[in-house]
């Protein structure tokens, strides 16, 4: 069968209205590029009624798009309007104008934001495959910032693209205007990746039926972030001797493990993370490996030579994440626990998040890339299929058009 990218291999853009009922589509694709310098995920979007590019930097967990307007076609939502509900507003701006409170996730800076509507552009895959049409949505909801709220962001970039499980994310507004179930996938890559949102057939586009490997675990958080409940941690399949009560989730919103494009490495408490690092020192040791000197941000690095290089990666060992049962764990092969730091060095991914980290674990970026994750909101499940390399596919492969590098 051909590849998406044979398939797609030129596209067209046509500025579509919802009201064309047989053209709605079936499934939507946002590349994500991964930025060189900040390692964030940048996707591009279309705004206004010109359709002008944006480029957003992705955060799971945000609650909206927000972005430096410079539109002139954008409306203010009015604060006693049905649209201003949706957004929980935190107050109003001269009794008049809804507005929200926009946080940036890299500098911790928060700002009031007004709340407006204008045209959004989306990209999707026709019935038959022969390109890639932009479907207009117009009356897609997101605040308006500061250009003083961009510092921090990758480069070019006017704001953030939130889909948070919140009313006005991105993904709760793609189902309400097309008709979709409340759910969506990303698969991020140290290149190009993609954020999905469509029925479930999405899943084919990589060229594998990667849907028989995916295994399913509850989302536990009812607030707008995405966590799971990790049971205990396994190295080389030996199970880490830890309180597991450092995984619970308590009644004020501490503990559990969140799942982050926000943090570009898994970082853990430090309880936890002193006993894991010790306990992966020694099987690495165990099995050949030599330690180097630290390379910052990153506290054990380990010498490259004599590893050898298999289709998940350097031959490391493996990590699992254990969730609802010894049946259902999330397996981290050297390719995500391992960062490439040079030729001769490699580094483990994980970091030490401090004492008054909120959740227990954050599964950041490297960890996430060429995992494919689908949530559904509907259900409050979460769908992955750890890495993809084991199929000998890529998050890369949803990649329709080689023109996507922004």
């Amino acid at each position: 069968m051909p590849s998406l990218v044979q398939f797609l291999s030129f596209f067209f853009l046509v500025s579509f209205s919802i009201s064309h009922g047989p053209f709605l589509p079936k499934v939507i694709i946002l590349p994500v590029n991964k930025d060189p310098s900040t390692f964030q995920y940048v996707t591009q979007v279309r705004m206004g009624t010109n359709l002008s590019p944006t480029k957003l930097v992705v955060d799971l967990s945000g609650s909206f798009l927000w972005f430096s307007c410079g539109l002139t076609s954008h409306k203010i939502v009015p604060c006693s309007s049905l649209k201003c509900s949706m957004a929980k507003p935190n107050g109003c701006t001269n009794n008049k104008i809804c507005g929200v409170q926009q946080v940036n996730p890299f500098t911790k800076v928060a700002a009031q934001g007004e709340l407006a509507e204008d045209v959004f552009g989306v990209e999707f895959i026709d019935e038959l495959k022969t390109g890639s049409i932009i479907a207009s949505i117009h009356q897609f909801l997101f605040s308006c910032a500061s250009t003083s709220l961009l510092q921090g962001l990758a480069r070019g970039a006017k704001g953030m693209l939130g889909l948070g499980n919140s009313r006005i994310a991105l993904p709760s507004q793609l189902s309400d205007t097309f008709g979709f179930q409340r759910k969506f996938a990303i698969c991020l890559s140290s290149s190009n990746g993609a954020i999905i949102s469509g029925e479930s057939p999405y899943l084919s586009l990589l060229g594998h039926d990667v849907s028989r490997s995916m295994l399913y675990t509850p989302l536990v958080s009812s607030r707008e972030e995405y966590y799971i409940n990790v049971k205990s941690i396994k190295i080389s399949g030996k199970k880490l001797s830890l309180n597991t009560s450092l995984f619970t989730m308590d009644e004020e919103g501490n503990g559990g493990t969140k799942i982050s494009t926000i943090f570009p490495f898994t970082t853990m408490k430090s309880s936890i993370y002193k006993t894991f690092v010790e306990a992966y020192e020694k099987f690495a040791i165990s099995i050949g490996l030599t330690k180097v000197e630290n390379i910052a941000p990153f506290g054990h690095c380990f010498s490259t030579k004599g590893v050898d290089v298999t289709k998940v990666g350097p031959n490391v060992p493996i990590l699992d994440l254990v969730l609802q049962s010894e049946m259902v764990k999330w397996r981290i092969y050297g390719k995500n626990s391992m960062v490439k730091v040079s030729d001769e060095v490699m580094c483990l991914g994980f970091l030490d998040g401090g004492v008054n980290q909120k959740a227990s674990i954050v599964i950041g970026g490297h960890q996430l890339e060429d995992n494919l994750l689908e949530f559904n909101l509907g259900t409050s499940m979460l769908g992955f299929t750890s890495s993809l390399s084991m199929v000998e596919t890529s998050c890369s492969d949803f990649m329709f058009s080689k023109g996507f590098n922004f």
